[in-house]
């Protein structure tokens, strides 16, 4: 089976309802997300994303980079099919693994085994194979004392990093990720990337958004920069590094 994904024209639009009154809170939203903004008689549209058109094929590892709120983070909610796009098509061919969202799809009041077993089945994963996999991912996320709390005592970087541990134990075909080496300490962080390697070294095809330019150059062959939700270049890494060095804004830190 041949693995590729491909978008071409999408375009994904928030309506913010009764702006008359709410003009401060849709222009801050507009903000937020990046986007453009314009008036449709009662309602003030946001436009996320505009116009994104690319294919990846299997083996392509592609790099979503560019300034907060510039649209990377809906970009990956759109091809998880988290957001259904305005316009345009999207097409995905293989099975897909998403971490977006901190804690998206948790149990709060379960522990933090069972939410290992219940992100598993989520991605269709046998139960027995969840066993075989779970000494790593308790090592990996580094909560051996706290696996068999609820998550709702855990901080936020524990959450973090139960999520990386279980999405990073099984393969898929296409990867679809934020990246979230900064939680934890040095040392998880170092883990982090080692094993993200790993696992993208096992993916048919990866999406990641980061603002690590080192991780961008290193560990991607194709970069995607976007912009207010357009995309300011699309190309190969080398391409990408040329791009910056001919003055374009590089990546914040």
């Amino acid at each position: 089976m041949s693995h590729s994904v491909e978008l071409s024209g999408v375009t994904l639009d928030y309506p913010v309802y009764s702006v008359r009154a709410k003009s401060l809170r849709s222009a801050m939203f507009a903000r937020k997300i990046g986007g453009q903004m314009y008036n449709n008689q009662d309602v003030t549209i946001v436009r996320a994303l505009s116009n994104i058109s690319f294919k990846l094929q299997e083996g392509d590892r592609l790099a979503l980079v560019g300034h907060n709120g510039s649209g990377k983070t809906t970009l990956l909610k759109v091809l998880a099919g988290v957001y259904e796009p305005t316009a345009g098509q999207i097409r995905v061919d293989g099975s897909v693994a998403t971490t977006i969202s901190i804690g998206a799809g948790l149990d709060y009041d379960a522990t933090g085994l069972q939410n290992v077993y219940h992100m598993g089945r989520m991605r269709m994963v046998s139960r027995k194979a969840i066993q075989a996999k779970l000494d790593d991912i308790v090592e990996c996320s580094g909560l051996a004392q706290f696996i068999h709390l609820p998550v709702r005592t855990y901080s936020l970087g524990m959450v973090a990093r139960l999520m990386f541990a279980v999405t990073t134990a099984f393969e898929a075909d296409v990867v679809i990720m934020d990246e979230w080496l900064s939680a934890g300490d040095a040392d998880f962080q170092e883990q982090a990337r080692a094993r993200m390697t790993e696992f993208i070294d096992r993916a048919k095809i990866v999406v990641v958004a980061t603002h690590d330019f080192h991780m961008a150059r290193d560990v991607c062959n194709k970069v995607c920069a976007l912009g207010g939700g357009k995309v300011g270049f699309f190309g190969t890494t080398a391409e990408w590094v040329q791009w910056i060095a001919d003055g374009a804004q590089p990546l914040s830190a």
